[in-house]
């Protein structure tokens, strides 16, 4: 495999949701409904992926385009609710227009509850599904400390590789 830096870009995206109030809200994460003791729907204008939401930023940083708040405000009221691994594919597509596609990604999710370790195979795949690259998705605890570790809310960081398209639209930064 030969790389050729200069066709490379590494993006980075942390996003932090509460949980929320409404017990009836549904707890997503990497676009999949998580279920099990402790799995409360988290507080958002969207339905609050904290997973797609970091990659979204990671692949928008990664390409120049600033943030998903500059594309997707959580003040539009067309975005109430939305599915965000919709709002992740119009990113990508985003990056994609400005010659950009992704290599791959990585993303690690901070939850004291619930649990997520039967989730993670099912995240990743669909991620992978949305970004036509693999997505590695981990998770692990606060350990008990501030308010992640209280069971507050839910975090998650991603990192995403981006390489430039040829006129023809492949990626030419790893061959």
């Amino acid at each position: 495999m030969s790389v050729g830096p200069e066709g490379l870009r590494i993006g980075q995206g942390i996003d932090v949701h509460r949980f929320s109030d409404d017990g009836d809200r549904p707890l997503v994460l990497g676009g999949i409904v998580i279920t099990g003791e402790g799995a409360r729907g988290l507080q958002g204008h969207s339905d609050a992926d904290a997973v797609a939401h970091a990659i979204s930023d990671a692949v928008l940083g990664a390409a120049g385009l600033g943030d998903l708040g500059r594309h997707a405000p959580d003040t539009d009221p067309r975005r109430k609710g939305a599915d965000s691994m919709v709002l992740l594919a119009a990113m990508l597509e985003l990056a994609r227009e400005a010659g950009w596609a992704p290599v791959n990604a990585d993303c690690t999710v901070v939850a004291e509850r619930p649990r997520l370790a039967p989730f993670i195979d099912r995240m990743s795949e669909r991620l992978g599904l949305v970004l036509g690259a693999p997505v590695n998705v981990k998770a692990t605890t606060a350990e008990g400390l501030g308010a992640l570790g209280r069971a507050e809310g839910i975090a998650c960081t991603a990192v995403v590789l981006l390489s430039a398209l040829d006129l023809g639209g492949r990626s030419e930064g790893v061959r």
